[in-house]
């Protein structure tokens, strides 16, 4: 699964080439500790990889370490916040880490959700959709070396220019759940960027951007949770509480909504709601761990992947979730493109 197949998916869309990837940075090791298994991920077959932003590691520092440990790799945000860095300083980390790895880097950028931006970074969460439509326009005229004074509706921009170019373009993708945010990512963005959906929505949600970009080629990353584990009842009992952790997210429910789930998830949704956390586990249903979750043997897993992509996809980043007696690293390598 390198980057060598032509992907349509059945959605119209022209070719982009198939891209293989894994989530940094590794739990339960330092991060300055992680080469090795950087280093390996070349060697196994990946051909990206792929880091995120919560209450974790930031999303550059991974990815600074990883372009010189492993000079193959491509490097991806998956995803930025739009509201948790100044805008300027935005494109600054996008223009040194694209220095340090020239043509190696695609940025990923999102409206997060109000959870990590609010409640934790204390930013009101308001206007999603315009402030990242607003930095994702800044970001390209910035990125391009232009001078930018410019009053955006959610905030103004007054004579910055980027002093650290990148010197080749960096592919700039936006996260996306709805139709609102898909046809910007298809409109504007290079790509989208999406995320807790089984294969069988991809469809669903490529459409939008494929349709607002007319045609042309649109890079489509899934971060796809995956657990090579045979131990179901750890894999039910860990996945109960990430679905939960995540889907009752304002921003990821009204996702499942037009995804078609309400009858699934209004039991979780009204247990969660009146503060009753132990029914709401039990609401969730092992067929929803199932669509949501890829689990089970290595092999059955891989062809699980290959269905993303083949609905699709074109850049599966995988992210292992690490339930029961898990080993990470094995993980990684059973999961390896074949």
């Amino acid at each position: 699964m390198a980057d060598t197949t032509a992907a349509n998916g059945g959605n119209g869309q022209a070719a982009v080439p198939k891209r293989y990837g894994m989530s940094l940075p590794f739990g339960g090791i330092p991060l300055g500790q992680q080469r090795d298994q950087v280093v390996e991920l070349a060697d196994l077959g990946y051909t990206d990889v792929w880091s995120s932003e919560a209450d974790g590691s930031d999303a550059f520092t991974p990815l600074v370490l990883a372009s010189q440990w492993a000079p193959s790799l491509r490097l991806g945000c998956a995803i930025v916040p739009a509201f948790t860095r100044g805008p300027a300083l935005m494109a600054q980390s996008i223009g040194a880490l694209a220095q340090a790895a020239p043509g190696r880097f695609a940025f990923g950028l999102g409206t997060s959700s109000n959870v990590i931006v609010e409640r934790w970074n204390g930013i009101p969460f308001q206007e999603p959709y315009k402030r990242t439509r607003d930095v994702l326009r800044f970001l390209r005229s910035a990125l391009a070396g232009e001078k930018v004074t410019h009053a955006y509706d959610t905030f103004e921009i007054n004579g910055f220019r980027l002093n650290m170019l990148p010197p080749e373009p960096v592919p700039l993708l936006v996260a996306g759940l709805r139709p609102g945010m898909l046809r910007l990512a298809g409109r504007e963005g290079d790509g989208v960027i999406i995320n807790w959906l089984s294969a069988g929505d991809v469809a669903q949600v490529v459409e939008p951007v494929v349709t607002a970009g007319g045609g042309a080629p649109k890079e489509i990353v899934a971060r796809i949770f995956v657990c090579p584990s045979t131990d179901d009842e750890a894999v039910y009992h860990g996945a109960r509480f990430a679905i939960a952790a995540y889907l009752n997210v304002p921003v990821y429910a009204a996702f499942h909504e037009w995804l078609g789930r309400g009858d699934v998830l209004s039991g979780m949704w009204s247990a969660w709601k009146e503060g009753d956390r132990k029914a709401a586990l039990a609401a969730i249903p092992d067929s929803l761990v199932d669509e949501l979750i890829v689990h089970g043997p290595p092999e059955k897993c891989r062809e699980q992947i290959q269905q993303y992509l083949d609905n699709g996809v074109t850049t599966a980043a995988l992210s292992i979730m690490p339930f029961g007696k898990l080993d990470i690293r094995q993980a990684v390598r059973d999961l390896a493109p074949r």
